[in-house]
Formats: structure tokens, sequence, C-alpha cells
């Protein structure tokens, strides 16, 4: 460890980070304070490695649209598809697109190649099918559920027929008009056919859960698995819907704490089934309320972390990861006075804290926020500290 107050150590490896905690975690989370910064991407990959193959780990969960990810764990696992397709198709918000997801997909597969099932590592996308410009169609995903349920029940049992959910369906690009987004009145959440819609995903996911005993007999325990999904997600987009059809002042932040709720439900789902690596947003992974302001108002909503770590206790861990510098957006050496300050003047590369630690040491000193000048990097919050298990700094980031 180095002398002083920080508790850091400049190698970020899996021994150094198993080091932090009482144990293994369940669901073990990597934060990032932006997206897409190759530094950050490589880092992860190579973190991630070593806690699959020195620790155990079996998934692999990104910030990623979890319907799309589908077609990632096919390729992992199988060989399913081409790679520049899978990038293509198995990524939201355009993250197909990075260097370092690409390598993480390459390696997986490489990985599995020749393992049996039992040893694999999987892939996972944990977020709801969402964008900044709205929701997707709960299409796929309601008759996805419906089809699987068809194939394993007795017909009398289902609450509709296929016929009648692509009725109520309509069009989808209905359910993603990005207009919606701003305007309420252009979302067709609460339309009679979308509220029948509601009540009719929650009879199928009802009788899922009450058919478990027969349908894990009957079919696979991973496409059962993938049926929880389908559930999970069309009664959580048929939700957002139907607030995006809100006119009330807290719309916004319930959108935000309905995504976080998506998440939080499909990270448990995952730790159901095994050892979890996660790596999305520090704003999601965090243990505190996240927070923002929008028209002048500030709104607040439980984090996915937050959720998930009141489940799991122990069994959740989270490494915020923090910056020191993005010059190619404006961001600059860390006043000295802030968390990243602190740790930049160690002037490492790298380095691996104790949060908790540094919370104690700072106790008496707290330290100033750090204000970022561009939108796209969020500085470490110094009151969110002692909800960390651990800070991952890196020095500086360098354009691609």
């Amino acid at each position: 460890m180095t002398a002083g107050i920080t508790g850091a150590t400049h190698v970020v490896d899996a021994a150094a980070v198993m080091g932090l905690l009482p144990g293994r975690p369940r669901l073990l989370a990597l934060g990032e304070p932006t997206h897409g910064e190759d530094v950050l991407l490589e880092l992860r990959n190579d973190l991630f490695r070593q806690l699959v193959e020195q620790e155990g780990y079996r998934t692999i969960a990104i910030e990623s649209d979890c319907m799309m990810g589908l077609v990632v764990d096919e390729h992992v696992t199988s060989g399913t598809g081409v790679l520049d397709e899978v990038m293509e198709r198995g990524f939201s918000h355009g993250w197909g697109a990075f260097a370092g997801n690409r390598e993480l997909v390459r390696w997986m597969r490489a990985y599995n190649d020749g393992r049996p099932a039992s040893e694999q590592v999987r892939f996972a996308g944990f977020d709801g099918p969402l964008e900044i410009t709205g929701a997707a169609s709960p299409r796929q995903a309601i008759t996805a559920l419906h089809a699987y349920l068809t194939a394993w029940v007795d017909a009398d049992l289902l609450p509709c027929t296929a016929e009648t959910l692509d009725r109520l369906l309509g069009a989808d690009d209905r359910w993603t008009n990005p207009a919606a987004m701003r305007d309420p009145s252009q979302s067709v959440g609460q339309t009679p056919a979308a509220n029948q819609l509601r009540l009719l995903a929650d009879d199928l996911v009802a009788l899922l859960d009450a058919q478990t005993p027969h349908l894990l007999a009957a079919s696979s325990p991973d496409d059962w698995d993938r049926a929880r999904l389908y559930g999970r997600t069309a009664t959580g987009l048929l939700r957002y819907h139907f607030w995006m059809a809100d006119t009330s002042p807290n719309r916004i932040a319930r959108l935000c704490a309905l995504r976080d709720s998506m998440m939080a439900a499909n990270l448990l789902a995952l730790a159901e089934r095994g050892p979890t690596l996660v790596n999305a947003h520090n704003s999601h992974l965090q243990r505190d309320k996240s927070s923002m302001r929008m028209g002048g108002l500030p709104l607040e909503w439980w984090s996915a972390g937050a959720i998930v770590s009141a489940h799991l206790g122990q069994g959740y861990a989270f490494l915020a990861t923090a910056l020191g510098t993005i010059r190619h957006h404006g961001v600059d050496a860390p006043p000295p006075d802030t968390v990243e300050g602190l740790l930049y003047a160690l002037e490492q590369q790298r380095c691996l804290v104790d949060a908790r630690r540094l919370a104690a040491a700072l106790a008496d000193a707290a330290p100033a926020p750090r204000v970022s000048p561009w939108y796209g990097y969020s500085p470490l919050d110094p009151a969110h500290l002692v909800g960390n298990d651990g800070i991952v700094f890196v020095r500086d980031a360098w354009p691609s």
C-alpha cells in the first residue's frame, strides 16, 4: 500500500479487489464516470478476465439492452453469428462500436470455445430496451413470452391469443415515437389498448410463475430463465410507457426510477444464476440515490445499485471509477481539494483505493465537489465515499 491516508495501491487486479472485500460477492459492480473511453474499457476487460479466471465469475453484464444482449450471449456461448453483425445487433446506445466492447466479446467467445456449458462465461445486457429518446415497443418481449407459454402449457390457461396481442399492440412506431418523451400527449401508454396489454402481461407473468415446476421439467432451464426475462421486460416496458403519458411534475423522476428498477430486477435475476460481474455508469451502480436537475428542478430516485444492495447486503460490492483528466473533452487536472485532486497527486496512472478508509481519513476535512466542464463526465461525490467498497482511479484518458 502507498503510505498516507488514501490506502491506495497502484495494482488494479483481481487479488487487490478481492482484498478490499469480506468475501466473493454475488454481484461485483465496476462503475464508470463516463462512457466509451478506451482506457476505462481496457481496464474493465483486464480486470474482468482475471475475475473470471481466478474467482469463478460466470456472467458479465453491461449497461445495454437486455433483449439485444441475447444476441451476444448466443454468440459467445455457441459461436452463432458473425462478430460484426453481433456487435451491431447485440448492443444498444451505439456501444457496439466501442473497440473495448468488441474485444470483450471476442475474448469471451475464445474463452468459451471448447468448454462445457457449466464452465462458460455468459453475457447479459441488464438495461431495459430504453434510449434517451424513448422506449421500445413491448412487442418482442410479450409475444416471446406468449410463444413460450403456448409451447408448454395448456391453451385454455392462456389469458389471450397471439392474434389479440397483435391487435392490441398495433404498429410499433406508435410506441417508439420520439416525440412522446417530451410531450406526454404523444404517448400511447395510457390508451385502452395499452392498459389491456398491461393486464395481459401481468396475467402471462403470473401464469409463468404458477407453472414453474412443470416448465422447469418440460423445457430447459435456459428457456425458462429467458421467459422470465421476457416477462420482466414486457411488464417493465408497459409500465414505462404508461408513465411516459403522465403529465405530473414527477414524470421524469418516475421514468428514471422505473429504468433503474428494471435494471435492478435484471441484476437480481442474474445473481440467482451465479456470480456476476457488472459494468455501467457509476450513477446506476452506486448505493446512494441518483440525482440530476432538469428544468431547474432537482430530481432524485433510488439507483439500481441501491436496490440490489438492499436485497443482497454483502452479496453486492461496488467499485466506483474516476478519471483525473479527459483533455480531449476539456476536462483538465482536478483541483487539489477534490477527491480526484488528492488521487491525482499520487502520480500513478492507475490506483485502487479503499473508499471507506479514505472517507474516514477525510472526515475532518471534507473535500470539495469537483465540477466538470463537460456534461459527459460525472465526478465523484465526496458524500458518497462511504457507500463505495473501493475507487478505481485512472489519472489520464487519451483520445482513441
